[in-house]
């Protein structure tokens, strides 16, 4: 993965956990990462695929990313160890943490409340929002959950939103969800 945080802190510090797109852990984690430090936060984008696994083209950017969505057990591994070493560090507050993604990485993001994360809260930003589970793990969510959504993303099946959104709503689950068009 690749970390960033403020140069200097008299206090513990805020995390944000930050979740790659869909080719892998690249230029655009990690400037936002640098980005969250400016602003005062520990920051770790983790490498969901492993180090030096990146996709080359679409093709195999779903094939990556495929694994992952296939395999939630793989996936929920890798969070639960991100999550980890985020918690096991010792300048971070560790009630004091943030899951965030993108593409892939959002899909990611709403995966650790659906599997019980104790997080402060999740982001998603243009996410896949396909959970095979989601009827039975929405009420392990405990953190509010904030997704961004393209209305011109036609990527996102409508039936996998209306999902997502009934089974929140049965779980009572705190979110929002915003669409940009």
């Amino acid at each position: 993965g690749f970390v960033a945080y403020p140069k200097k802190s008299d206090k513990k510090l805020p995390a944000i956990l930050v979740i790659h797109e869909w080719d892998g852990l690249g230029d655009y984690a990690k400037m936002r990462s640098k980005m969250l430090a400016e602003n005062g936060y520990f920051a770790f984008a983790m490498d969901m695929y492993g180090k030096g696994i990146r996709a080359k083209d679409h093709k195999e950017a779903g094939e990556l990313s495929g694994t992952y969505g296939k395999d939630r057990k793989l996936m929920r591994s890798r969070l639960e160890t991100a999550l980890a070493f985020l918690k096991a560090r010792p300048e971070i507050d560790p009630a004091k943490i943030v899951v965030m993604g993108y593409c892939f990485g959002g899909l990611a993001a709403i995966e650790t409340g659906l599997m019980g994360a104790d997080v402060k809260c999740i982001a998603s930003f243009h996410g896949a929002l396909a959970f095979p589970t989601i009827a039975a793990d929405a009420k392990n969510v405990k953190a509010p959950v904030l997704i961004h959504h393209g209305g011109a993303d036609k990527f996102i099946p409508a039936k996998d939103i209306q999902t997502l959104k009934t089974e929140f709503d049965k779980a009572k689950v705190k979110y929002q969800f915003i669409v940009h068009d």
